[in-house]
């Protein structure tokens, strides 16, 4: 068989690029060749017949991210939209170049501009009978999000009196609020969204709790401008006394790799303080009903067959019964020391290598 000749398109010093040539190594696979979205969006991408194309994030760069986003520093929060745009803008790019060029797409960018947009994702998940959080911002078809004006009217609604506002091109919880309304017209809201003085909005590496609806209304006044979705805020069962969810990463169709991700709030991303769970703790509560979990994250990666991978957040429901999905990530890869479930196929084998071993798999192998 025939070692594929692998291109991958993203940042060529971060980790996701290091790793996914370290499992090539290990594999005895040709070293991929790095493309870089600097050059991609300098017009210098070309391919070789035959070549497969492998979309990664465009993360972890800041010149990149001023060039996509328009900010010179990287930790702003706005120019979400701005960057959906350019980012589809790059990616069609080299979709064009690649199939011009006789290589092959691996991800789909019809279906990665799904993926970066959180309501139209939400509908189609919906759609496809994937149990996701109520939502009143999902699909074409749904009323904007200009303002706290807005999302206010839209917590009034039954059962939407907790909600998650979210950016609709946002990314590792940048954006996010986690809004609570309560008797008496109290609101306050938990997110990592920082505001100066002057208005600007900038990411924390720690989360922040506003108390009062003057600056709940602030912050999302000034996100709206770049699209919001607001969805229920669904209750999550507690291991050892801390919020959990899962981050299931499904590769060519199949569940390989599960992280429990704890939290001691509603947000349990690792980079704001939430920390790995024991998986084993997770599957003796859930018991005969683990099996959903793996199932409804694959369901959800059946609506993107387009894309080699991505990353299925799972939301448990209170006793371990029933799985939601969350989010649906198109780079939600990024799992370091994490190997494959038993079963899986991808047994010992991080995620990078397992989306390799998909790959020599292939029933019609370049």
């Amino acid at each position: 068989m025939t070692a594929p000749r692998i291109v991958v398109v993203g940042v060529p010093a971060n980790r996701r690029s290091t790793l996914f040539r370290a499992a090539a190594a290990e594999a005895g696979l040709p070293a991929p060749r790095l493309l870089s979205w600097r050059s991609v969006l300098a017009g210098a991408a070309a391919f070789e017949p035959g070549e497969l194309v492998r979309l990664d994030s465009p993360g972890e760069d800041p010149e990149l991210d001023r060039l996509l986003r328009g900010h010179t520093d990287s930790t702003r929060v706005e120019g979400t939209a701005r960057w959906y745009r350019r980012f589809l803008a790059a990616a069609r790019a080299v979709a064009e170049r690649a199939a011009a060029d006789g290589a092959e797409l691996l991800d789909a960018t019809d279906e990665l501009a799904v993926l970066f947009d959180k309501r139209r994702c939400h509908a189609v998940l919906r759609a496809a009978g994937v149990p996701v959080p109520a939502s009143p911002t999902s699909g074409p078809a749904a009323a904007p999000v200009r303002g706290w004006a807005d999302v206010r009217a839209l917590l009034a609604e039954p059962g939407m009196h907790r909600a998650f506002v979210k950016l609709a091109h946002g990314s590792s919880a940048s954006g996010v609020l986690a809004v609570e309304t309560a008797s008496g017209g109290r609101v306050q809201a938990l997110t990592s969204v920082q505001r100066d003085e002057r208005g600007r909005l900038f990411n924390s590496l720690r989360l922040h709790r506003y108390r009062s609806e003057r600056e709940v209304a602030a912050v999302i006044d000034a996100l709206a401008p770049d699209g919001l979705h607001v969805e229920r805020w669904l209750p999550k069962p507690a291991l050892h006394g801390r919020s959990a969810d899962l981050r299931v990463l499904v590769v060519a169709g199949r569940a390989t790799h599960v992280v429990v991700r704890t939290g001691s709030s509603a947000i349990t991303n690792l980079h704001l303080g939430g920390a790995r769970g024991e998986l084993a703790e997770v599957v003796a509560a859930a018991g005969e009903h683990w099996a959903g979990a793996l199932a409804v994250a694959e369901a959800a990666a059946a609506c993107f067959p387009g894309f080699s991978r991505v990353g299925v957040d799972v939301l448990p429901g209170l006793g371990w019964r029933r799985w939601a999905v969350g989010e649906v990530n198109a780079f939600g890869d990024l799992l370091p020391r994490l190997t494959g479930l038993p079963g899986s196929g991808a047994e010992g084998l991080d995620t990078y290598a397992a989306q390799l071993a998909a790959l020599r798999r292939r029933p019609c192998p370049v």
